[in-house]
């Protein structure tokens, strides 16, 4: 039987990226992003909600997400969920489920100023962008 996990969301992130790395050496980036959802309910009201989400960024994308983007910054992301459990200390059974960005594109400069990047144009040089 076939089976798929794919997932692609468009929002904001909703804290600056968290650049951290593995006893081996490998970058790991943790953000998480907001997405608005617009909708009309039964009553025929307007109704907008808003959905957040974890995304994990492995690797030499992770360190240039960590470096380029920041809250408030608008990103597409690309990848799979993926769900994992834990025990903490007290013995209580913890889960999450987060998204594993295998491509996250910058769609805007969102929570930066233009005087944080100096030239917009040289803002993102070419061979570091992961996308």
């Amino acid at each position: 039987m076939a089976s798929l996990n794919k997932v692609i969301l468009i929002g904001n992130l909703t804290r600056d990226p968290e650049l951290r790395s593995t006893p081996g050496g490998t970058s790991v980036v943790n953000f998480g992003i907001a997405v608005n959802r617009r909708y009309t309910n039964r009553d025929g009201e307007k109704v907008e909600d808003v959905d957040f989400f974890n995304i994990v960024v492995w690797g030499k994308m992770g360190e240039t997400c960590h470096t380029y983007i920041k809250k408030g910054t608008p990103v597409a992301i690309e990848g799979r969920l993926s769900s994992r459990s834990w025990q903490t200390e007290d013995g209580q059974k913890r889960t999450a489920v987060e998204v594993i960005a295998e491509n996250v594109q910058f769609l805007g400069r969102g929570g930066r100023s233009d005087d944080e990047f100096g030239d917009s144009e040289a803002a993102v040089p070419e061979d570091n962008v992961p996308f």
